[in-house]
């Protein structure tokens, strides 16, 4: 008895280890109800070009020099003015709102009038908002992964996008972004990926840690917490503390196909049910053998049931293989073994899907 109950505990240990090496902090899969990332937006202008910027046609741009050399002072007639060293540009970020004052961030800039190139190019002063309220500010050089280059005899020669650049530290938050709130006695913690399974999941978690009715799963996507009176002048800890939970997720069966190299991703929940198909000279025969486990005599065992399925996939007698397995990645292992080309490979797949022998989510890239 000693050593039945010895190999029982061996065995929790496992499954208990198993569970957590594929478990995730909460902190990575959801976020607070109230603490969440904002979308800025500015209109601006980039100087420095070198004969790259937008032309005459631009008037926008044109008309936005005149309003910023008035600001310094300067008037300037609308007649015959050249403005190819600057261009008019849409400055966007997106950037966490608990961010005070004085912070910096990315922005990208991108060319909003007939410009080539904002390589080179300086983003002068430009106000970001947020639904018209004024949140931060941007400037500096900008960053260009690409070039596009005009020779005098009309070639041309271009990589990536030229009108499209980041500034890495380039934003600087003037203004607490409004929105924030958060009530210290109740919260609402937010699945990034809605699932009934991982909000129960959650919602448990949580009430092992501190007590039942701590949190309460209202549907796929949200989980509510009322804060214990103890915790609520010391919200940021609490916050802490529930971040750091392990929580195993649950994800629906998904097999993805790239198309274009072949590449064939599945999950663990995947699953391909007996079936026979044939595609050209290819031939799949999918077949299940159920092996029963009949434990000893007086050993208090149970009966194991195991449905072992088969897959074989041939073109011809001299080329046939045949897989111990039940899994997609195998099945995609024969027919690369038989040299298909990914096209027939994905025509394999969606055959199965169609057939309702591939219980998963089919979604080609």
């Amino acid at each position: 008895m000693k050593k039945v109950l010895f190999l029982i505990l061996i065995a929790a240990e496992i499954l208990f280890s198993a569970e957590l090496l594929f478990a995730q902090r909460i902190k990575d899969i959801s976020y607070f109800k109230g603490l969440n990332t904002e979308q800025l937006i500015g209109y601006g202008l980039v100087t420095g070009l070198s004969g790259t910027g937008d032309s005459h046609r631009a008037t926008f741009t044109v008309q936005s020099v005149i309003n910023m050399m008035k600001k310094f002072g300067i008037n300037t007639p609308n007649v015959n003015m050249r403005t190819r060293n600057v261009a008019a540009v849409m400055v966007t970020a997106k950037l966490n709102n608990l961010l005070k004052p004085g912070a910096e961030f990315d922005v990208t800039v991108s060319s909003l009038g007939d410009a080539t190139s904002l390589m080179g190019g300086t983003l002068i002063y430009t106000i970001l908002t947020k639904e018209g309220s004024i949140v931060a500010t941007a400037q500096g050089p900008i960053s260009v992964g690409g070039y596009d280059i005009n020779t005098s005899s009309g070639g041309r020669i271009v990589k990536n996008h030229a009108t499209t650049g980041r500034i890495p530290g380039g934003g600087i938050v003037r203004n607490e972004i409004p929105g924030v709130n958060l009530d210290p006695a109740n919260l609402s913690v937010i699945l990034r990926n809605p699932d009934f399974t991982t909000a129960n999941n959650v919602a448990n978690a949580i009430n092992t840690l501190l007590g039942a009715n701590t949190a309460k799963a209202i549907d796929a996507t949200e989980i509510k917490i009322t804060v214990p009176a103890a915790q609520q002048n010391n919200l940021p800890a609490f916050l802490a503390q529930i971040e750091g939970i392990q929580v195993q997720s649950d994800v629906i069966a998904k097999v993805v196909l790239n198309e274009r190299t072949g590449t064939i991703v599945a999950g663990e929940n995947v699953k391909i049910l007996p079936v026979t198909i044939s595609h050209g000279s290819l031939s799949i025969n999918i077949k299940s053998f159920p092996i029963i486990s009949q434990p000893n005599a007086f050993s208090q065992g149970e009966t194991a049931f195991f449905n072992n399925l088969v897959p074989t996939a041939k073109e011809n007698e001299s080329k046939a293989v045949s897989i111990s397995a039940t899994n997609v990645q195998e099945v995609a292992t024969a027919l690369n073994d038989l040299k298909i080309s990914p096209r027939d490979i994905i025509a394999v797949f969606q055959a199965l899907k169609e057939a309702g022998a591939l219980i998963a989510e089919l979604i080609i890239i």
